[in-house]
């Protein structure tokens, strides 16, 4: 508008001659998302990551200097128009399951009807949070798929976006208490929760050490946590009081190298891994009480 001035968003331009590998995209952009990392939007020759402060972009960017990823990168401040436009341009509709994440300008594409699809989920890009697209949360998605959730209590630590929870309810949770520390991202879920008619999601502000106080007298049939394989490791006792005796713990956010170190922090507290899956050097886990009946009948050791 005139006489305004644009915002800009403090952002790291990443470039390479030659394409790195997924594997290596992956490990880039974990180590990028450690920074604070709110989005990123993608072309041949690069990768445009926005952040949500300058000192979060700096850190970022001081990261890359500890691994040899093969590109260059150097701090930028784009126009918020500019990132919205080159993300319409960039993210497309991803499926997991039976489930398609779509941004709101591609609902008509063709994959939302496709055989076997039987949630579509709306998620708006925004600079506060990402668009579920990340491989994390395609595997915490496949295994709440596998999850029986229908007529249970859920917890969805870190809610970001906010798209566990609204999946958690159209896969029939009676209830969600999406939490996350960052007031962008519960704004940026209550936009996804309202584009997606979704109801009985409550969205909390509270900090991942302060779970007691959620689950209140009662506990959770389901816990979502969707983090780091250190934030698991370190929150492991909190996260796994949350969750009452005949429930699930669904983890996502590992790095493979990190999956040994959340499964040992787990079993520690009385969990074993009842099912596992991998993609592009990223691991999701479901746990559940050891010495408790799987959903196939059989007991977790």
């Amino acid at each position: 508008m005139t006489g305004r001035a644009s915002r800009r968003s403090p952002a790291i331009q990443l470039g390479w001659a030659r394409r790195p590998s997924d594997a290596d995209l992956e490990t880039l952009l974990a180590t990028l998302d450690n920074g604070g990392l709110a989005a990123v939007a993608e072309s041949d020759d690069g990768w445009q990551a926005f952040f949500d402060s300058a000192d979060a972009r700096d850190a970022a960017l001081a990261s890359l200097e500890d691994r040899p990823f093969g590109v260059t990168g150097r701090a930028v401040d784009v126009p918020d128009d500019a990132w919205a436009e080159r993300s319409q341009a960039s993210l497309t509709p991803i499926r997991a399951g039976a489930i398609v994440v779509t941004p709101p300008w591609c609902l008509d594409d063709p994959i939302g009807t496709s055989p076997g699809v039987q949630n579509v989920i709306i998620i708006r890009p925004s600079m506060g949070f990402g668009t579920g697209h990340h491989a994390s949360t395609r595997l915490a998605l496949c295994l709440l798929q596998s999850t029986p959730v229908a007529g249970t209590r859920v917890l969805d630590v870190g809610t970001g976006s906010g798209v566990l929870a609204i999946a958690a309810r159209r896969l029939g949770a009676a209830s969600v208490d999406a939490i996350d520390p960052d007031p962008d991202a519960l704004a940026s879920a209550a936009e996804n929760l309202a584009l997606n008619a979704t109801t009985d999601v409550r969205l909390l502000r509270i900090d991942f050490a302060d779970l007691d106080p959620v689950a209140g007298p009662g506990r959770y049939g389901v816990v979502l946590a969707n983090l780091t394989g250190a934030m698991l490791g370190r929150f492991a006792s909190r996260i796994g009081q949350a969750l009452d005796g005949r429930g699930r713990l669904i983890a996502s956010g590992i790095e493979a190298g990190e999956a040994a170190e959340v499964i040992a922090a787990f079993e520690q507290r009385g969990f074993a891994v009842e099912e596992r899956l991998d993609e592009s050097g990223w691991v999701g886990l479901r746990f559940r009480v050891a010495g408790a009946t799987s959903p196939t009948g059989s007991t977790t050791r």
